[in-house]
């Protein structure tokens, strides 16, 4: 998939808690994002929109890489 990875927690848990989230949809969002930045210990935090989820935004974080994705979810309070 593009050089993007998965990590075990993101693979075991959060896709399990989140059978709706597509891995592609992840990824659009790190290659084309609305916005990014740096979280602590050495994360991004991406956030793109989601036309399959009604338009929703989907935060993504990924290790400090930016290509391996950690976690994935609804984010209701995104501001711009």
């Amino acid at each position: 998939m593009r050089g993007y990875g998965f990590t075990d927690y993101f693979e075991k848990h959060v896709l399990r808690k989140r059978p709706y989230l597509q891995k592609e949809w992840c990824i659009a969002i790190c290659e084309r994002p609305i916005k990014m930045e740096k979280q602590e210990h050495n994360r991004f935090r991406f956030w793109g929109r989601v036309e399959e989820l009604d338009n929703r935004i989907l935060r993504v974080v990924t290790l400090d890489d930016k290509k391996t994705i950690h976690n994935a979810f609804p984010d209701r309070r995104f501001k711009p």
